[in-house]
């Protein structure tokens, strides 16, 4: 039977890594056909899909495609991962291949042994570890014994599969614990490769690592500012939410200060340098990450304190049997080995359930928060960008002098047709649900710098900010300060619209809350967890957005260091915190939390420190997270329960029933194949729900 169980495996780990390097220089096509699929077989159970799913899960493909969707690079690094892996598969088959001759030639044996400790060498590369650190009773240790008996007492055949075998869960177990997700991606990566420096009234390209202080940078509408530094001349909108937190645009003229890695929105302009690289505000924020504690790396070691617990047991019932019924049953009884597999289920069924999210667009980056997700009992809110969207909603329309609402709004979202920004995009969604009719432009040209300036209907429109009205020669009534006063307490952003020479109207731009935020903050609340709200914004606006979603604590005007620092505090009283967030700002917090939640949408920053991204860009996937982590609990204590049985029933067959040692080796694998069927089940569990899912992505 083990002979069989041996060449099954490794015929089905050749298959495996010869369909896998078919595929890896094609991976966007299967993911489409795979898509397709799934839809024709949404209402079905496929054993075809199914097979695909373990494959995917033992060789995580699912993450990889979505780790390559944030980092195309990591596409090289895979393929020499798979060749390495070719030449390990060689050796490994070499290896077999003697041992099998061994049994028929004793000539071999001395090579065939060579072959299985070659298999083993994960072994006793944790058994070095494990000494080295001052652990001696482990899971290892009574491995290796197992080995050397085996070899010993000519059981050669069986020490190959036990080494194969063992390779196999160590693989799984090295992918778990990969530490490449460790590197953070530097924060000033959003920047362009080169950029445009003016130099005596001319403009020239240079590479982004020339520049130097004083230096003139040329920054136009739509494009990601790459220094620290001052506005030497023009006019611009800038989005620096990311940085600071700020939920509106700010308007940027001379000698304000502009900061790297925030978004020019609309405008042109000069910028002095005054810091660039490693030295600016988001790359020192980089360097504040590097210094944070990590809390990733005290986790995922629960299954392998489980397995040593029972190490001393093990070989205690092992040395009496030897005194007892002598060599052969006590190596048998090492073969009870209980609680042993939990080392390698725990990480095949984080494995599995990784499959699971990332077919359901949620990437883990690390598999140790299954661990700490159960935990959690306080979750911290970023506000903006993470509750709200980054197109805002038109709320009040104040008009002046006479004019309508109607006309404002038509003028404005005629003026602003076809422009891509958020709140161009407000004004046009406004009108579309309003069921106006905008008029068509008499002129197609405009200016855009502050504002826009389109002629329509004959006349002259203006829309933008009270600044670039005045530039326009237009006087803003003393009605209008009170509007500003009251926007600027709520942190609404104001568009000023002026037909002719005269101000027409104002439209408010508010923040738009997430459609799905509501259900999660419920579904949240019915599992007890306490909810914070975090913001860089004014105390009003994060109030409001606290009562409307009904949220206890908020802290408004908050610095991002002071961010991390709330999320410490909560930690000292005790509490186990998850932080949401997506800008800049708030990767310090996201670092210092126990977990940490980001979107796919966030910055660079944001998206490589967090342990768990949503990659739809919204919230309605952190139901299914708690969820995937309640069951995934559930599959540990089964594995749990699994990895006892078998070595009760060996230990009690050896005296009650004499087995010998290929019995207890049996049945040691069959509880290990019970534990993998348990391990991979909710890929069985899940597929349906999976391909719907896909299928309505796909629509």
């Amino acid at each position: 039977m083990l002979i069989q169980l041996l060449l099954v495996s490794t015929g089905g780990y050749w298959y495996l890594q010869r369909r896998k390097q078919r595929t890896i220089q094609h991976k966007l096509e299967p993911i489409a056909r795979k898509e397709e699929s799934t839809r024709r077989s949404a209402t079905s159970f496929s054993t075809v899909h199914l097979l695909e799913d373990i494959k995917n899960a033992l060789l995580v493909d699912g993450r990889q495609q979505l780790q390559m969707s944030l980092d195309p690079k990591l596409r090289e690094s895979i393929e020499e991962e798979h060749r390495k892996k070719r030449r390990i598969f060689l050796f490994s088959s070499g290896a077999i291949g003697l041992a099998l001759l061994s049994s028929v030639y004793p000539s071999f044996f001395v090579l065939g042994s060579m072959g299985a400790i070659y298999l083993s060498r994960h072994l006793l590369q944790l058994l070095r570890e494990d000494f080295k650190g001052g652990r001696y009773l482990t899971v290892p240790l009574i491995a290796t014994v197992s080995m050397a008996g085996l070899i010993i007492t000519g059981h050669l055949v069986l020490a190959t599969a036990m080494g194969l075998l063992g390779s196999f869960f160590a693989a799984i177990l090295a992918r778990v614990e990969n530490k490449s997700n460790e590197q953070l991606t530097q924060v000033f990566t959003g920047h362009a490769d080169n950029v445009w420096v003016l130099k005596d009234d001319v403009e020239i390209q240079i590479s982004f690592h020339d520049i130097q202080p004083n230096d003139i940078i040329v920054v136009n509408s739509g494009e990601v500012i790459p220094v620290d530094g001052v506005v030497h001349s023009g006019m611009g909108e800038v989005d620096q939410h990311i940085l600071t937190g700020e939920s509106q645009p700010i308007e940027k003229l001379v000698g304000a200060p502009v900061f790297a890695s925030t978004l020019l929105l609309s405008g042109s302009l000069l910028i002095q340098v005054e810091t660039s690289g490693e030295l600016t505000v988001a790359a020192k924020i980089g360097q504040i990450l590097n210094q944070t504690q990590s809390y990733s790396k005290t986790l995922m070691v629960r299954g392998r304190e489980l397995a040593n617990r029972y190490v001393p047991v093990t070989l205690g019932i092992s040395a009496f049997t030897f005194f007892v019924l002598g060599s052969q049953p006590a190596l048998a009884v090492t073969w009870a080995a209980l609680g042993a597999t939990m080392e390698g289920l725990g990480p095949l069924s984080i494995l599995s359930y990784l499959q699971i999210l990332s077919q359901n667009a949620i990437l883990v980056k690390d598999g140790r928060i299954f661990e700490s997700l159960r935990q959690v009992d306080t979750v911290v809110f970023d506000k903006t960008g993470t509750l709200t969207l980054e197109q805002p909603t038109v709320g009040n329309i104040h008009v002046i002098d006479g004019f309508d609402t109607i006309s404002v709004l038509r003028y404005a979202a005629a003026a602003e047709y076809r422009q891509p920004h958020p709140t161009a995009k407000a004004i046009q969604a406004k009108a579309i649900e309003e069921q106006l009719d905008l008029p068509g432009l008499d002129d197609a040209s405009y200016e855009v710098g502050y504002g826009i300036k389109a002629k329509i209907d004959k006349k002259v429109i203006r829309v933008g900010s009270a600044r670039f009205l005045e530039r326009e020669g237009i006087e803003l009534p003393e009605t209008v300060r009170t509007i500003q006063l009251q926007a600027e307490r709520d942190s609404y952003s104001l568009i000023y619209v002026a037909i002719g020479q005269q101000l027409a109207g104002i439209l408010e731009m508010q923040p738009t809350l997430r459609p799905e935020a509501k259900r999660v903050v419920r579904y949240l609340k019915q599992r007890g967890i306490e909810l914070y709200i975090i913001s860089g914004d004014h105390e009003a606006p994060t109030r409001n957005m606290a009562k409307i979603l009904d949220i206890e604590h908020y802290v408004a005007e908050t610095l991002p260091e002071n961010k991390a620092t709330l999320v410490k505090q909560l930690r000292e009283e005790g509490r186990f915190v998850c932080f949401i967030g997506d800008g800049i700002n708030d990767a310090i917090a996201l670092k210092s939390a126990q977990v940490s939640v980001s979107l796919k949408g966030a910055s660079s920053a944001a998206t490589d420190t967090a342990q768990i991204i949503f990659m739809d860009g919204t919230l309605s996937r952190l139901e299914q997270l708690f969820q995937l982590v309640d069951e995934f609990e559930g599959t540990m204590e089964k594995n749990m329960a699994i990895s006892m049985i078998p070595g009760i029933i060996t230990i009690s067959g050896v005296y009650l029933l004499r087995f010998c040692v290929a019995t207890g080796m049996g049945l040691f694998y069959s509880g290990m194949i019970a534990g993998v069927g348990n391990a991979l089940w909710p890929l069985v569990k899940h597929q349906n729900t999976t391909a719907n899912q896909q299928g309505e992505r796909h629509d």
